[in-house]
């Protein structure tokens, strides 16, 4: 076999094992559970996090309580997102799932933000919300939307720029389900206009086609109150 022959079977191989890998947000566990803790004491390491070890898992791992109740919706944008991922939920590590339940006031939003590592499912419980999400730049951006009732359902893509609104005349309740033990949240203006160090106005300015004093006083909105 020459070795041109050994490169395209290489570069097929490779290929062949790539769609897997590219599908799967998160890594496949690889035992029943890995609960995860943050200390390498009686663990191992496994997919992000050290497990805990398996005899000493409880039902507790597994099990959050409180989703029920109203969570407080009084900040700039009106809502308030109650996250249930790996972090209050150990026993969800390497399992590839989470979920939210977000609370809007009358007029609130959950302003638009990505999930870098997820795809997002979401279900009205109470009231009426304005959805939508943003397609890539390949795509054209163009924007879908939908005024989603109590029990409707609606799915938003890995990685889109995507928000919900309340437009009813009451406050608001839904809850979403997401394809990663941890999705991450990047909330758009927060990112752009409060990161730190602060972007240089300059680069915001031509991004956004703005006056640069009003950059300024975006970030200066956008900085976290001491």
């Amino acid at each position: 076999m020459t070795m041109k022959s050994v490169s395209v079977l290489a570069i097929l191989s490779l290929l062949a094992l790539t769609p897997p890998l590219a599908i799967a947000s998160d890594p496949s566990p690889l035992q029943d559970f890995c609960v995860g803790v943050n200390t390498p004491a009686d663990g191992v390491f496994v997919n992000g996090k050290f497990c805990k070890d398996p005899k000493l898992v409880t039902a507790d791992d597994f099990f959050m309580s409180g989703l029920q109740n109203p969570r407080p919706v009084a900040n700039a944008v009106g809502s308030n997102v109650t996250a249930v991922n790996v972090n209050n939920i150990p026993g969800l590590n390497t399992l590839g799932i989470s979920l939210v339940r977000i609370d809007y006031g009358v007029n609130g939003q959950n302003p638009p933000h990505t999930h870098p590592r997820a795809t997002e499912i979401l279900y009205v419980g109470v009231g009426t919300l304005f959805v939508g999400f943003v397609t890539s730049n390949g795509d054209g951006n163009r924007l879908f939307t939908k005024t989603l009732n109590e029990g409707d359902v609606f799915v938003f893509p890995e990685g889109l720029i995507h928000f919900q609104a309340n437009v009813g005349k009451f406050p608001a309740v839904a809850f979403a389900a997401l394809s990663s033990q941890n999705p991450g949240v990047v909330t758009i203006a927060n990112t752009l206009f409060g990161s730190k160090p602060l972007i240089n106005p300059n680069v915001l300015e031509r991004a956004f086609q703005l006056d640069p004093r009003v950059i300024v006083d975006l970030q200066t909105k956008f900085q976290p109150k001491t």
